[in-house]
């Protein structure tokens, strides 16, 4: 899967993460639904998953991504946004 974080470029994320993506995209919505300001601890745990699994195609590489991830000074209103069914990740 060909992942965007904005601000930061493309990444692409092996099938085998994608359970663990969806996971912590579902814990974002989570934290997105509740009073408390969390959401900002769920945002990075996602961002960081997609870096650290992911490897960044090159450079002249042109296709559109898979998905968009909100960048990581995003704020609450920013992430809702961007939010569909599925959350961030389809699937």
């Amino acid at each position: 899967m060909l992942i965007r974080i904005l601000g930061e470029g493309q990444f692409v994320v092996p099938d085998t993460e994608l359970d663990a993506i969806n996971r912590l995209d579902a814990e974002l919505e989570a934290a997105l639904r509740t009073p408390e300001d969390n959401f900002r601890q769920a945002l990075d745990a996602l961002l960081d998953k997609v870096r650290s699994v992911g490897v960044r195609p090159p450079a002249d590489l042109l296709e559109e991504s898979t998905v968009i991830l909100p960048f990581a000074d995003a704020s609450e209103d920013d992430i809702r946004d961007m939010l569909n069914d599925d959350g961030l990740i389809p699937g």
